[in-house]
């Protein structure tokens, strides 16, 4: 049997070693081989996260079994990661080929990889659904008490460690764009004797004639010095 101090041991490594990644899609990553690694029971696992408060994808699976797990439940729109984001914070289920939750998923998954029970929790903070891990067994009742423990200890740390590098990751991304629009707006003063209001202007305009975001249009202009232009309109015969 494990003890408290082993898993407490095991989580504070693994909320360092989330803590040691760059990006969201490196915290995902390094999420599911700790999951592998740490829950006895868990021989695949996959992360699924919400964007948009409606898309769910799977940006890190540990492997086949659990990317096909996650892929499925998106095909078919049903199984319990989806269930896990919407309507409970776990869900158990110790036999795929015999829950009528899920008829469809569950026995298919089961034929085409060996699956047999699966375990998921949603990773969420108090404001913040932000998505749902699932650890799959080739055993019947694969997990027991102590992994169900060990696997909502981990939920908990993954979901505090994907908040903080999505949040990261938006806000290196919106410093970026700050950055490329100042340049841009900057060679439109210089080559147009335009000032900063109507540089930026002008940005904005074609921004919204070409629907694409402003800072794709900067970009253009600080790497190729000119501007998209904007296709003319036909005249009718």
């Amino acid at each position: 049997m494990v003890s408290e101090q082993d898993i407490a041991e095991r989580m504070v490594a693994a909320a360092r070693e989330m803590q040691d990644q760059q990006d969201p899609d490196a915290t995902v990553k390094s999420a599911v081989d700790l999951l592998v690694r740490n829950v006895p029971g868990c021989a695949s696992a996959s992360i699924s996260l919400v964007y948009a408060k409606k898309r769910v994808e799977t940006p890190a699976a540990s492997d086949e079994l659990a990317a096909t797990g996650d892929r499925l439940q998106v095909e078919l729109q049903q199984g319990p990661a989806l269930d896990t984001l919407w309507d409970h914070e776990t869900v158990y289920v110790p036999d795929l080929r015999n829950d009528d939750r899920w008829p469809e998923w569950g026995p298919r998954l089961t034929e085409l990889t060996g699956a047999a029970s699966v375990l998921t929790f949603r990773l969420f903070t108090v404001s913040n659904v932000i998505g749902a891990l699932s650890m799959y067994s080739t055993e019947v009742d694969g997990f027991t008490e102590e992994d169900k423990a060990e696997g909502l200890a981990l939920a908990a740390h993954i979901a505090i460690a994907v908040l903080a590098a999505q949040r990261i990751d938006q806000y290196e991304t919106a410093l970026d764009s700050r950055g490329v629009i100042s340049q841009a707006c900057g060679i439109l003063m210089e080559r147009h004797h335009l000032d900063t209001n109507t540089a930026f202007a002008v940005l904005t305009r074609l921004s919204s004639t070409l629907n694409v975001k402003m800072r794709v249009i900067a970009a253009e202009l600080v790497e190729t010095g000119k501007l998209p232009t904007v296709p003319s309109k036909k005249s009718s015969d």
